[in-house]
């Protein structure tokens, strides 16, 4: 696409991000960071889009001070007060959301409507949050002692650690940022190396808001290197709360890293996600979830769909419609409106589905459809006639790789559909009540998210989103999720004369 450059130029201008930018800022950008230089390239084109100046160990213990000192104004401002800042965020979201969609297609390489989307979704949680201000509830309870009132209360956590990947460079940030920053907490987010430039364009963005009620410190962005940066942050006892996107194999580490200080974490690690179709099933709509599940972002969501179980009856149909429609599926620059795949993030994507694919037929898995390598980090999307049993479908390949299995009972499905070490999200096809309610059920899927004939992809912003066993068990943005960034304090206040003790013990002096 020959007009990229161009366009990357104006987007960069329009969100003031320069040749040269600093990579550490506390609502003051820190001049000259000590970390060392990062550039961040497109992975459409291959092409420098900037230079980031890093931040060192010195760096962050200053936007760590200042992070401290913004907590204790901030967590004094009341919740629906702090709301309305909030609010202000998501107005000047809604303001860049064209921009800012498009650089999201730009550094991360998904397709403009999808930055789009991203784009909204960070809209979507401040109104979420702006709400929620006003429903930080905690419960009232029945006192066995008489003259006794007892409740429970929620107060703000303190500084919430955000460490985000490449593949929601901006919406995983805006599902913790939104909600910790209306339960008075300040945050320090650390992005992935891979899409810095976005979130210095929303830094920016945050600053203008913020510095119109004269605060500073209460979101805060640190980009900067695993070390010292990254595990500075995870082993940091002034964080009592650690939000971590990635890898299911970093995760663990920063689990037991927080673990070991008493503190806290959230955990979104790997998906291996399923669909089961039953031979009832309404093939129209399994061809769409499918597609946008598999292909959508380059196979490169935590919720991607990898692994489809197709009922016999079924099965040839399906496959069918999927071969013909990745036919159809045009790969290309994301910024290109016809487009329906981008790249890869780099050439290590690449390097790792190669490899993958390598091992699928070793394994004796028939490839379908795709399977090749483009130029660049462009991929095609690929189809895998499997065997149930194959050890790499326990695997999350981060690339657009669908699994086709075959069964022939619910029974046999739901068991093939769990045993895997994941548990995000799944899904199930059919117009039976029966089997649909199996599905749900305590002995269906074992993961965080279940639907019934919509796909994997696409969770919304109202309901807790995560999962369960190696994905980690975290949840963010709806539901209760904010009682994660929130501590509860249990109160009894005695309103009589007397001292009774609880369980109708007598002390006796």
């Amino acid at each position: 696409m020959n007009t990229a450059k161009p366009i990357a130029t104006a987007l960069l201008e329009t969100l003031h991000i320069e040749a040269v930018n600093s990579g550490a800022c506390y609502g003051e950008w820190i001049a000259e960071p000590s970390g060392g230089e990062l550039i961040s390239y497109s992975p459409a084109s291959g092409e420098p889009l900037a230079r980031i100046r890093m931040a060192g160990a010195e760096d962050y213990e200053t936007v760590m001070a200042h992070a401290v000192a913004a907590f204790a104004e901030w967590r004094m401002i009341p919740a629906p007060k702090r709301g309305e800042i909030v609010r202000e965020l998501g107005n000047e979201l809604r303001l860049h959301k064209q921009d800012l969609g498009a650089l999201v297609s730009l550094e991360m390489g998904k397709i403009l409507a999808e930055g789009l989307g991203e784009v909204q979704e960070m809209i979507d949680i401040a109104d979420f949050a702006v709400g929620l201000s006003r429903q930080l509830y905690g419960l009232t309870m029945h006192s066995e002692r008489p003259g006794h009132r007892m409740y429970e209360q929620w107060h703000p956590l303190g500084i919430v650690g955000v460490i985000s990947a490449f593949n929601f460079p901006v919406a995983v940030w805006a599902w913790n940022a939104m909600i910790a920053a209306v339960c008075g907490d300040c945050v320090i987010w650390r992005p992935s190396s891979d899409t810095p430039l976005l979130a210095i364009a929303v830094q920016k963005i945050v600053n203008r808001v913020f510095d119109r009620h004269g605060l500073k410190g209460v979101f805060n962005l640190i980009i900067g290197p695993s070390r010292p940066v990254a595990e500075t942050l995870v082993r940091d006892p002034r964080i009592p709360l650690v939000s971590f996107t990635g890898s299911t194999e970093v995760g663990r580490h920063v689990s037991e890293v927080v673990a070991h200080r008493l503190g806290h974490s959230i955990l979104e690690l790997g998906g291996n996600n399923g669909i089961v179709v039953m031979d009832d099933a309404n093939p129209d709509l399994v061809l769409r979830a499918v597609l946008f599940g598999a292909v959508g972002t380059a196979g490169q969501r935590c919720t991607t769909t990898r692994r489809l179980f197709l009922q016999r009856g079924i099965a040839p149909r399906i496959t069918e419609a999927l071969v013909r429609a990745y036919g159809q599926v045009r790969i290309g620059h994301p910024l290109d409106e016809h487009t329906i795949m981008g790249p890869l993030i780099n050439r290590r994507a690449v390097e790792d589905m190669v490899d993958g694919l390598r091992r699928v037929r070793e394994q004796g898995g028939e490839i379908l459809f795709g399977g090749n390598a483009l130029e660049g980090c462009y991929v095609q999307p690929t189809l895998v006639r499997a065997h149930h049993d194959m050890p790499i479908l326990k695997e999350e390949i981060f690339a657009p790789i669908l699994y086709l299995v075959e069964f022939d009972t619910l029974d046999e499905a739901i068991h093939w559909h769990n045993d895997v070490p994941q548990g995000l999200s799944s899904a199930m096809f059919t117009t039976n009540l029966i089997a649909a309610e199996t599905f749900l059920s305590h002995r269906g899927s074992d993961c965080g998210i279940a639907n019934i004939n919509i796909g994997t992809s696409g969770a919304e912003i109202g309901g807790a989103f995560g999962g369960e066993k190696d994905t980690g068990g975290g949840r963010e943005s709806g539901s209760d999720a904010w009682k994660a960034y929130m501590r509860r304090q249990t109160n009894t206040m005695n309103w009589s004369t007397q001292l009774p003790l609880a369980q109708g013990i007598e002390f006796k002096l």
